[in-house]
């Protein structure tokens, strides 16, 4: 049976004070790395590189997760609230991918 995303942060967020990151990093420091990681995905998304991009997802993740955690936030609840905001928005894609939502 696969883990739950809950699990998921909780084994990352152990595997994270195990190894110091919560003693010796910080917020800023990881929402640098996330963005470092942003840029391999990217790269990845350029050459095609389906499992680069996959490690990448995860690397961004494992990040955030660390990123709330040093913030005292609930990845769950963020991802929840964002949700929140955009669920029920009305808009369309355009040409050269932007959003344009509806104003009525």
């Amino acid at each position: 049976m696969p883990l739950t995303f809950e699990q998921h942060t909780r084994n990352v967020q152990e595997w994270a004070f195990e190894r110091g990151i919560y003693e010796h990093s910080n917020a800023r420091a990881q929402l640098l790395k996330a963005f470092s990681e942003m840029g391999e995905l990217a790269d990845a998304e350029i050459k095609g590189d389906a499992p680069a991009a996959r490690d990448a997802v995860g690397d961004v993740l494992v990040c955030l997760i660390n990123f709330c955690a040093m913030r005292n936030l609930d990845i769950t609840d963020c991802l929840s609230a964002a949700w929140g905001e955009i669920k029920d928005r009305k808009g369309r894609m355009v040409p050269g991918g932007a959003f344009v939502k509806d104003e009525s």
